[in-house]
């Protein structure tokens, strides 16, 4: 435990010390120290956070996690919670009294947790073998409400003999016969669904309300404490229309369930005023584009009167908070690399509050955030920027204040790479595009060095201007690195993420060579030695780059698809992806299947390239990396493939995993750079 140790150090560190230190580049062994802050919860008066801090464990090679509070000016920042386990999802109470979240601590078991806040005393509330999702306390903070799994009984027709006494046979075979049948990062899922829950804070058992064969989504109380409020797709068939869910009521005394949206698209996020009289939701009339803004409306408590609050706001709307005095709400949003917390105003005004949320992406620059409000107009956020991971920020709506530093002891030995904004035009229409540029550490603009062309996934998802340990890790190993939003990518407005709609992979390839040439024309470059590597969809665009063209000297192509046709057959989410990435059905246009696969242009590429998955990556399944690494085996092109045992599509559910990939690639890029 990172923090531990370094109250330990102290202990060895009274006298001064007579030397000081020499700074060095990061190493992969780094990524064990890194930590960041998530979930930052205040208090409803606004006095405290709650937040969570991650840290890893080198020696069991876990993503561990604490509570710790501190107060809204910065002092008495301590833990809550100490140990090498997992403890998440702190939540108030409205009176501020006590909170609720979840640990493993006890016996390496997921239980939710109930903490007095003024003696520090908790207990678990359950003991189920599956844990509560997204919890809500009711307004008289006597009980809970939360969703949770509740597996059923899968019936198979598969009639076996019975085997002889002391037979050892092979376990039985597995009947499925759902359409969603696994999972990224869950694997083989059991049949079953999310019911809501009430449950009293003194403990006991759970009582079930509902127990249809539906998800439920997270329970939001009605003002009396008799109404739950939630989300969930009750359309059949619900597996065809991913999409289609609506926001509904259900009467905790009776069970009585009303729906109270009803159109073609998804409608969830219900959000109470303070009133109690009007609800607020996210959503959007579903036209089976790629990319779709998720807007702001707000209804009646009863369903009556809809409205689009944020009609003419081009961005996507996410985490949203009425204010106070119920005139408006306060959300988050990413614009052009960087997310901000906004309001907007019931008549649709938008302003901004603060801005640089951010860092919860350890490993790729990717725009991720989250923040809480009070009820005094303070908010806690996660602080983003180039040169540290999340740490927790503050604002009162005049003033931002950053509270922690938790990775200051790392990089005050560590040099980091320099990251600088930069915009060029599209070859292909003069479309602006947006980009960053790290350098490494002693960067020196009158020589030459080796650049990588870093691609984000997605496609529908955007970098920014917030750390990343992958990049920072190419940039101490001495290149240049490249990473940009090329059209597509989100945060840019609708009409930009969906220029690739049903177009893609095809003119992201122009962005990404222009800012290739923009780098290369600042003179510092040697464009001998360039180098291409993304992960999924940046992988998919790596694959298609090297299709295209022979100028970088080899690619890492990471968790792609090669082959669209099987892709959309084989990865989870199967019903998602023919019918919004693709017009029609594999087998009802071939042709549009095969012209945007990389593995139709396999007979072009030269570059040698290596293909990097996850084993148990189920979005992109490996089976991808099979066939591209076949083929190019059979077109005689350097290649080699490397497994990451255990891993699904996010690779770094281990840290070790994580350092594995950045190995990978390094290495591969460093057997092929032209040596001076």
């Amino acid at each position: 435990m990172k923090y531990l140790f370094k109250i330990s150090l102290l202990l060895f560190s009274i006298a001064p010390l007579s030397y000081s230190q020499v700074k060095s580049n990061l190493e992969l062994i780094d990524i064990f120290n890194m930590e960041f802050v998530s979930d930052p919860q205040i208090s409803p008066d606004g006095s405290r956070i709650i937040y969570v801090r991650n840290f890893k464990d080198i020696m069991t090679d876990r993503n561990l996690s604490n509570l710790w509070i501190v107060n809204f000016d910065g002092s008495n920042n301590r833990p809550l919670t100490t140990g090498n386990q997992n403890d998440f999802y702190p939540r108030w109470s409205h009176d501020g009294e006590k909170i609720i979240f979840k640990s493993n601590t006890a016996d390496d078991k997921m239980k939710l947790y109930l903490m007095w806040m003024d003696t520090k005393e908790s207990v678990p509330l359950t003991n189920s073998p599956e844990v509560p999702n997204e919890v809500a306390w009711s307004y008289n903070n006597k009980t809970l409400a939360f969703n949770m799994f509740v597996p059923k009984k899968h019936k198979s027709i598969l009639k076996m003999p019975t085997k002889p006494k002391g037979a050892k046979w092979n376990s039985p075979p597995i009947y499925i016969d759902d359409m969603n049948y696994r999972s990224d990062g869950q694997g083989y899922l059991k049949s079953g669904n999310m019911q809501l829950f009430t449950l009293p804070i003194e403990g006991g058992t759970p009582r079930q309300l509902t127990y249809s064969n539906f998800n439920h989504g997270r329970p939001v109380w009605s003002k009396n404490n008799e109404l739950l409020y939630f989300s969930a797709n009750f359309h059949k068939p619900e597996e065809i229309e991913p999409l289609d869910g609506e926001i509904h009521q259900i009467n905790i005394n009776d069970g009585t369930v009303k729906s109270l949206t009803k159109r073609y698209g998804p409608d969830n996020n219900p959000v109470l005023s303070p009133s109690g009289t009007k609800i607020a939701y996210l959503g959007f009339d579903d036209k089976l584009q790629g990319y779709q803004l998720t807007k702001l409306y707000v209804m009646n408590a009863d369903g009556t009167n809809s409205t689009l609050i944020s009609k003419g706001f081009d961005r996507t709307i996410q985490n949203i908070n009425w204010s106070k005095d119920g005139k408006g709400l306060y959300f988050q949003y990413n614009d052009k690399g960087d997310t901000k917390l906004g309001y907007i105003s019931l008549t649709g005004k938008v302003s901004v509050v603060t801005e640089n949320l951010g860092g919860l992406s350890l490993g790729r620059p990717y725009n991720s955030a989250s923040y809480s409000a009070s009820n005094s107009n303070k908010f806690a956020y996660t602080l983003g920027g180039t040169n540290h991971p999340a740490d927790l920020g503050v604002t009162d709506s005049k003033s931002s204040k950053r509270l922690t530093a938790l990775n200051d002891d790392l990089f005050s030995f560590r040099n980091l790479g320099n990251v600088e904004e930069i915009w060029w035009e599209s070859s292909f229409d003069q479309r602006k595009i947006q980009g960053w540029i790290v350098t490494p550490p002693n960067f020196d603009s009158t020589k030459k060095y080796p650049m990588i062309l870093e691609i984000h996934g997605g496609p529908f998802l955007s970098y920014g201007s917030v750390y990343t340990a992958e990049i920072q890790a190419y940039a101490a190993a001495g290149y240049v690195v490249l990473y940009c939003n090329p059209r597509g990518s989100t945060s840019y407005g609708v009409e930009f993420g969906n220029l690739i709609h049903h177009d893609y992979p095809n003119h992201d390839y122009e962005d990404l060579m222009s800012g290739v040439d923009a780098v290369i024309e600042k003179g510092f470059i040697d464009d001998e030695n360039l180098f291409v590597t993304g992960g999924s969809g940046g992988g998919i665009l790596t694959a298609w780059i090297v299709g295209k063209t022979n100028r970088f000297k080899a690619a890492v192509v990471a968790k792609p698809v090669i082959n669209w046709y099987s892709f959309v057959l084989y990865a989870d989410n199967i019903q998602f992806f023919s019918k919004y990435w693709f017009a029609k059905k594999p087998w009802e246009d071939p042709k549009s299947y095969l012209k945007r696969s990389p593995l139709s242009y396999v007979s072009n590429i030269s570059t040698p390239t290596m293909l990097l998955t996850g084993e148990q990556d189920f979005r992109t399944p490996i089976a991808e990396s099979e066939q591209f690494y076949a083929a190019l085996k059979l077109e005689n092109v350097e290649t080699a493939m490397v497994r990451i045992p255990g891993a699904s599509h996010g690779i770094a559910n281990k840290p070790s995993n994580l350092i594995a990939k950045l190995a990978s690639i390094l290495s591969w890029f460093e057997k092929h750079k032209n040596k001076e």
